[in-house]
């Protein structure tokens, strides 16, 4: 496995400089500014990730204003609290991407936030104080306690809402299975284990954020 250093070296050989392989880096947030995000920012985030999964992103982004009317603002109480009849209404309103699954799975999502924000004071203080050196674990819960947030979208949620965190896109798989940490494709407890390990050293030896150094991955090949 190189050392981030000489992965540095390749992004900024591909894309033009050092300045450009570190350039536009996502915001990473501190636990206590993730704590203080809303339930109903979560909520809506993982609808976000939900409607866009499988269809275009700029369709989503299109009819977003529509979609957090339809769906009250997305306050967690009201949104689980959604009868049947409500969500065949929902599934025709032409505001929303009209998929049954999909927003029945919004739906379950507004109670799993709730409850986490029970017990934890709110769900941003559940994810913020969740420690990055169990990374694969958080992708693992998010996967298991939420619905639909396995896969990419659970990771997308946490990137967009700032949480410190690597996203196993296509290019960044490809330099992992390079630099022999995985040998195909991620997703096996070993694998994430494996991944988890590999994010811990680079981070180690670099000082910089999960986030920044799974861009640079991705900049070393893409």
């Amino acid at each position: 496995m190189r050392s981030f250093a000489e992965i540095l070296a390749i992004a900024a050989e591909r894309k033009g400089g050092m300045a450009a392989a570190l350039a536009d880096m996502p915001p990473v947030r501190s636990a206590d500014d993730l704590a203080a995000i809303p339930d109903d920012r979560w909520l809506a985030q993982m609808a976000r990730g939900i409607f866009q999964a499988g269809i275009s992103w700029q369709v989503v982004d299109a009819k977003w204003p529509g979609i957090e009317d339809a769906f009250s603002g997305f306050d967690p109480g009201r949104v689980q609290m959604i009868a049947d009849e409500a969500l065949d209404r929902l599934v025709a309103d032409p505001r929303v991407i009209r998929s049954g699954p999909k927003i029945v799975a919004i739906r379950d999502n507004a109670a799993f936030v709730t409850q986490v924000a029970a017990a934890s004071g709110s769900f941003g203080r559940r994810i913020g104080d969740w420690p990055v050196s169990d990374f694969v674990g958080l992708l693992a819960w998010l996967g298991r306690e939420g619905s639909r947030l396995g896969g990419s979208t659970g990771a997308y949620v946490l990137r967009f809402m700032g949480k410190e965190g690597f996203i196993l896109s296509r290019d960044v798989v490809a330099r992992l299975q390079a630099e022999g940490v995985i040998a195909g494709a991620p997703g096996s407890a070993r694998s994430m284990q494996a991944i988890q390990a590999a994010f811990d050293a680079w981070k180690a030896e670099s000082g910089q954020s999960f986030t920044a150094i799974s861009r640079v991955l991705a900049r070393s090949i893409g």
